[in-house]
């Protein structure tokens, strides 16, 4: 089932609501996978919902759900999935029902990052008395997870794909993440905490989560591509140029703006990493834009003088000269303040000051 689909489960006969439980798509994020591998699960060992409501739809409950994490934790090890599904219906004769649903716990200790840590699964997962798990020494789980606070749901599933390193489950839910709430509200709410956590363990852990920060930027980057309508032809004077200061390669913010303006039908010419001077110069000459953008995420790259320089120059028939609106986008700009140069604090104030600014 594709995204851009409701699941089928959502409504029951007649389009009336189901009341009870999660619906498969809504289990797939918050496990951190595809839709497809639950219902793979289900149809070969036998892991689906033990209630049914007729036909295809299908509620899972806590206990449903509380397998599903079970099995996830143990393919994470490298055990073959049939392997993990008999362990899994194995032990389930013997747990009791998880506690609690409606506010499911933050996201301290995923089941990939207890795999990959602790070589157990999460407390309360399995009985005590259930043999351990194949697999190493077990070691303390402190500080093992992404502490992501109170944020949205999907950002937990984004971050258990992404600490499992499974391309297809994050395109899928970055994917979903975009068309249900839209580029803006999809990265300040969503992707964007999920980074920050991500950051903050690699900053944390002597850099043993670099693979897992580069890995979803990736992903996060080809999202917004995909996601974004193709590039809206030239309106003399509504050009918007996005680049980043010399020095600087931390591209994806200025690439979500660029995505955002493309979803409102701007000219965007998108200029990515540390542009030279001297390229930036001619950019701007050849395009004459309304606006330009210079992003910064450090303030060694941020640099005064050459903003002042870019808002400065001119264009035009004499008397009817025109400059650019220069925007200083980014933590680096902190403290570097231009007199005269609007320095919108976050995406969706960015996005409201250019297209204003296009639109004159």
């Amino acid at each position: 089932m594709g995204v851009h689909e409701r699941d089928s489960e959502d409504r029951g006969r007649g389009g009336a609501p189901l009341g009870g439980g999660l619906t498969t798509g809504e289990v797939a994020r918050r496990l951190g996978v595809a839709p497809t591998t639950v219902r793979t699960w289900d149809r070969r060992y036998g892991l689906g919902p033990d209630a049914h409501t007729g036909g295809r739809h299908r509620r899972w409950t806590a206990t449903d759900v509380a397998r599903l994490e079970r099995m996830c934790a143990l393919t994470a090890t490298g055990i073959p999935p049939a392997e993990a599904a008999r362990t899994v219906l194995g032990e389930a004769t013997q747990e009791p029902a998880p506690a609690g649903w409606a506010s499911p716990a933050p996201l301290e200790a995923p089941p990939e990052a207890a795999a990959e840590e602790a070589g157990e699964a999460a407390p309360g997962r399995r009985d005590a008395d259930a043999p351990p798990r194949p697999s190493a020494p077990a070691r303390s789980r402190a500080g093992s997870g992404l502490r992501l606070g109170d944020v949205r749901q999907e950002c937990k599933g984004i971050a258990r794909a992404a600490l499992r390193l499974d391309a297809a489950a994050l395109d899928e839910l970055l994917e979903t993440a975009i068309v249900e709430h839209g580029l803006v509200a999809a990265w300040t709410e969503v992707i964007m905490p999920t980074l920050q956590a991500v950051g903050r363990k690699w900053e944390s852990s002597g850099e043993k989560y670099v693979e897992v920060e580069h890995f979803l930027s990736w992903h996060v980057s080809g999202a917004l591509r995909r996601g974004a309508p193709p590039s809206a032809a030239d309106r003399p004077g509504a050009t918007v140029v996005l680049a980043c200061v010399p020095g600087e390669n931390h591209t994806l913010p200025l690439e979500v703006l660029a995505a955002a303006l493309a979803e409102r039908g701007l000219p965007v010419r998108m200029f990515g990493g540390a542009l030279p001077v001297e390229s930036l110069v001619t950019a701007v000459r050849r395009t004459g834009p309304a606006a330009v953008g210079l992003w910064a995420q450090s303030r060694t790259t941020a640099s005064r003088p050459l903003a002042q320089h870019v808002a400065a120059m001119e264009w035009g028939v004499r008397g009817a000269r025109r400059r650019p609106v220069v925007l200083t986008i980014g933590p680096g700009w902190t403290g570097r303040t231009v007199t005269g140069l609007p320095r919108p604090t976050g995406l969706a104030e960015a996005v409201a000051l250019l297209e204003s600014v296009a639109s004159r």
